[in-house]
Parts: C-alpha cells; sequence; structure tokens
C-alpha cells in the first residue's frame, strides 16, 4: 500500500465529517487507506463515521490519551510506505497527496513533507513553515525583530523561503505531514512524554537529527481551520508551557539563565494563543451567495437563514459592495475549485462556508482563530 492517512479526532464531528470527505476524494486513484483514531468524543463523531463511512477504519480510544499516543496507535495499524499526519480540522484538495507522494519520490533524504496552508478566509499560515525555536530564534519572535528585519531575524517562521516556493525548512506542522512510516517508527513517532503543542516540533528535530531534510511543499494549498479541538483557556496555556519546556529539556542544554528566559518566553507565547483564540463575535452578513447550480437547496438555505439568497455559477464574480457570505456547494464544485476560490478572494470582506456533498450541514470559519460555524440545513 502506498499511504495511510492517520486523522486523530476529539469532538469536532462536523470537520471530521468534511475532513473524511475530501481525503476519499483524494485517494481515489491511490492504493491508500483512512485511519481514524477517536480519542473518547463525546459528540456522536463515532456513529456519524459508521453510517457516512462504514469502509474507513476506525478505532475507538476508551479515554483522551492526547495527540501523540493517539496517532502512535494510528500509525500501528497503518500499512502505507507513506504516512500522511493529518488534523481533522483540515480540507484536502483532490490532487494533494498525488502532488506530494510523487515530490516526496524525488527526494533523497526525506524527513517530512508539509504543504501550503491557509485558514479559512483563504490567508496563508506562516506556521506551514518554521525553524527550530531555539533560544535566540525565540527571542526575536518575542521582541517582533522577525517583523522589522524579516531576512536578518526571520528564521522562526522560515521567511528566508516565500510562501509560494518549495525548499528545505527544520519544522513542520502536525496539522499535515507526509513522511515515510519507516522513519516515523525509526524516530519511535510522536514522543508520547509530552501530551499536545509541542510534540511536532519534536517530531520535526528527529527526523533533522536523523539525518534527513524536511520539506515546505507549496504546490498544493490545504484549509486548516485551526483551533477546533481546543478551546484556549488557562488549561491550554498550562499545556503549552508544558509542552515548550519538554522540548527545551530534551533537546537542549539547560542553564539559569535558559531556564528564566525561556519562562518569560513561554508565559508571553502562551498569553498572546490565549487571548488569540477567544472566539469573536459572529458575522453577520448582509447578503449571501450560494455557489450551486440547485435552485432547490437555495431556498432550502434562504428559509434556514431568514434572508436573501442569490445563486450564481462559480465563472461569475463576486460583489464587493456589501458583506457578502459566500457558500460553495460541494456537490457542485470539487475541492480543489472552492480552495482555489478561497485563495482568489481572500482579503475582500467575504466570509466561505461549505456544504459538503450529500450533508445536511453548512460549515466553515470567518478567521484564523475563530473555532469555526455550522448551521443545519
Amino acid at each position: 500500500m502506498q499511504l495511510s492517512v492517520i486523522i486523530l479526532n476529539y469532538n469536532v464531528r462536523y470537520f471530521l465529517e468534511l475532513c473524511v470527505l475530501s481525503v476519499q476524494n483524494a485517494i481515489q486513484n491511490i492504493d491508500a487507506e483512512i485511519i481514524v483514531i477517536d480519542n473518547n468524543s463525546q459528540d456522536d463523531s463515532c456513529s456519524m463515521m459508521k453510517l457516512r463511512f462504514p469502509n474507513v477504519k476506525l478505532i475507538e480510544n476508551k479515554e483522551n490519551s492526547g495527540f501523540p499516543k493517539g496517532n502512535n496507535i494510528g500509525v500501528a495499524a497503518a500499512k502505507g510506505e507513506y504516512i500522511c499526519i493529518l488534523n481533522p480540522d483540515t480540507v484536502v484538495a483532490e490532487d494533494t497527496f498525488t502532488k506530494v507522494l510523487a515530490f516526496a519520490k524525488k527526494q533523497n533524504d526525506l524527513g517530512i513533507v508539509g504543504v501550503k496552508l491557509i485558514d479559512g478566509t483563504g490567508n496563508f499560515l506562516p506556521e506551514s513553515k518554521r525553524g527550530t525555536p531555539t533560544p535566540f530564534v525565540a527571542f526575536t519572535k518575542i521582541t517582533g525583530l522577525y517583523k522589522i528585519f524579516p531576512k536578518t531575524f526571520g528564521k522562526y517562521y522560515a521567511q528566508y523561503l516565500l510562501e509560494n516556493e518549495t525548499g528545505k525548512v527544520e519544522i513542520l506542522v502536525g496539522a499535515f505531514m507526509v513522511m515515510k512510516r519507516e522513519l516515523y517508527n525509526e524516530i519511535g513517532g510522536f514522543d508520547e512524554n509530552c501530551f499536545m503543542y509541542s510534540d511536532d516540533i519534536d517530531l520535526s528535530y528527529m527526523a533533522l537529527k536523523k539525518g534527513k531534510s524536511n520539506y515546505y511543499f507549496h504546490e498544493t494549498s490545504v484549509i486548516h481551520y485551526k483551533g477546533e479541538s481546543t478551546i484556549k483557556d488557562g488549561t491550554y496555556m498550562k499545556r503549552f508551557q508544558e509542552a515548550m519546556n519538554f522540548f527545551y529539556k530534551k533537546h537542549f542544554r539547560v542553564s539559569f539563565f535558559f531556564s528564566v528566559f525561556m519562562k518569560m518566553g513561554i508565559v508571553f507565547f502562551s498569553l498572546v494563543k490565549m487571548f488569540q483564540g477567544k472566539p469573536k463575535p459572529k458575522s453577520n452578513p448582509e447578503k449571501y451567495t450560494l455557489v450551486s447550480d440547485n435552485e432547490i437547496l437555495r431556498e432550502k438555505i434562504e428559509n434556514q437563514l431568514k434572508k436573501s439568497v442569490k445563486r450564481q455559477d462559480i465563472t461569475q464574480s463576486f460583489s464587493e459592495n456589501t458583506t457578502v457570505e459566500i457558500i460553495f456547494d460541494q456537490n457542485y464544485l470539487d475541492f480543489k475549485t472552492i480552495i482555489q476560490a478561497f485563495e482568489v478572494n481572500k482579503n475582500k470582506g467575504y466570509a466561505f462556508k461549505i456544504i459538503p456533498e450529500s450533508s445536511d450541514f453548512v460549515i466553515g470559519s470567518n478567521s484564523s482563530f475563530d473555532r469555526g460555524e455550522v448551521i443545519r440545513i
């Protein structure tokens, strides 16, 4: 088998359905499998999977075992030569895996491959490519030097490499990671001593220590709604601090000065992330546009929202005169076209949502920090 896609889920039933649907479409011409590990979700994630995707391997954990252990359980059941660690709050294009695997096979020193991640508004997520967060790199991030002098101090987000440029990087994000299963097992997988948040940094760094190269691959874009599984509260801050402490103690020599400096940095990062993650007020669009060929669906959404919904073709340009929420009907459009539309129309004041094929809900997110919205129709 060529590829195993590992998706660890926790209480994001609707995002999971969208994600698995996109992956199913993307592996149609690949010898591949999907493995979903559920970390004891309290929603109906598992019943949805059994009903909607009966051919997908589902592993139901009896407890929330954390990101590292959950993924290790999934990889242990995998049969593919390559594995993809994939978050459930992502959407891949139909040709994502074909492109990534073709690139991976050309590399002689392959570590991990990451891709261009965009948020629910179509904007590039800088964490798609990062440098090792050494004390100095962390200092440039904390002080904002990486923004003022990106060419000199831009290592945190690997700013020597452009958003639309493929190349070697040190650290990749755990939302999308492709690597050989053999290398994953050689490294020992995700370190289960770390519950979450520094696990992707650690895995990337371990690949480098094995003499491998990690790559950022820009030729396919993947939506990552971000933060769908975790509320950024005090518990999040505490775990984030513990995770960063774990990484530094594991890989760097720790002096008193180093410990004090990094404690300050960790608290700073934790506070920023916590406040960034606070949900924003939900948008109240003045107009809705449904990109579809289905008039009955338009009427159904209009009745549900109690607002006017215009229907149009994907080839038509969107109005920029007022706040518009654009709803893409995935029964009518493929995921690649939808993702491209996100990117082309970013920063124009639009909010984007998707109706997954054969589903009864609209789903999306209006910012990098918005936990997302689901509307039943």
